[in-house]
């Protein structure tokens, strides 16, 4: 299988890391606050938005967006100035990082709050918090106690929710069909054409139909190639069905 593609191109990026064999990057309070100040710095220095981030004890989560072509200078300065504060502190030697980092291009904005809902609920999925917004080191958290570092002030959470809306979106569980979108979107793999970034399909669109036999088949197509990316648009065209007739039998299906 081919290596995924690391993309460069603006826009907005899951990012990941954790502790090599899965130690902990943070022991203690004093650790995440260094980390956080990292971030602010070479945000800052990068021009980076920070729309979530999550710190927990052998990883962190941080959903960014770059004006600039620089997403990996930038994540390695924050890696390598972390790792050379928490090696000195902690009288430690060797790699902090499992990797470099891991970071997932998001093509559909449409998945940005659901990306931001798990993000934030990393705490609560680990039972370190009851609910989004208690834990400390968190987007949330700084968005309930009104008290926003500078590079948080342009998340677009921000900018399209008012506070008290914020969290009575993020105390919904998150839908089946969400997490399948995050599972879709952390498995994408990417190429890239005349500059822009394309997500590689399993195949094409017309092999989906190629030995469908009857409607309940021709259903089960539709629904598997609208969940490879395919438009509702596409799928019709390809078919022969009107839009709306497409979107009401992946409706039908999800349900």
């Amino acid at each position: 299988m081919p290596r995924r593609l690391r993309v460069e191109n603006c826009g907005y990026h899951h990012v990941y890391n954790r502790g090599v064999a899965k130690s902990n990057v943070y022991e203690d309070e004093y650790d995440k606050v260094k980390f956080i100040k990292i971030l602010s710095q070479v945000s800052k220095e990068y021009k980076f938005n920070i729309h979530s981030f999550c710190l927990m004890s052998n990883h962190y989560h941080i959903l960014i967006e770059n004006k600039k072509e620089n997403l990996s200078d930038g994540m390695r300065q924050i890696n390598s100035q972390y790792a050379s504060y928490f090696n000195k502190r902690h009288h430690r030697v060797g790699h902090l990082w499992q990797g470099r980092y891991k970071s997932w291009y998001v093509l559909n904005e449409n998945y940005l709050f659901t990306l931001f809902h798990y993000i934030e609920l990393n705490p609560v999925k680990a039972k370190i918090s009851n609910k989004i917004g208690e834990y400390k080191y968190c987007a949330t958290y700084s968005i309930l106690k009104d008290a926003i570092p500078p590079f948080l002030q342009n998340s677009f959470v921000l900018r399209d929710y008012h506070t008290h809306e914020l969290f009575d979106l993020l105390n919904i569980s998150l839908k089946k069909d969400e997490l399948e979108n995050i599972e879709k979107l952390h498995k994408s793999r990417y190429k890239k054409e005349d500059g822009k970034v394309l997500h590689v399909k399993k195949k094409n669109l017309c092999e989906y139909f190629l030995h469908v036999e009857n409607k309940k088949q021709r259903n089960e197509a539709i629904l598997e190639a609208y969940e490879e990316e395919y438009s509702k648009s596409e799928i019709a065209k390809q078919i022969g069905l009107s839009g709306a007739g497409v979107a009401k039998i992946i409706k039908k299906l999800k349900e």
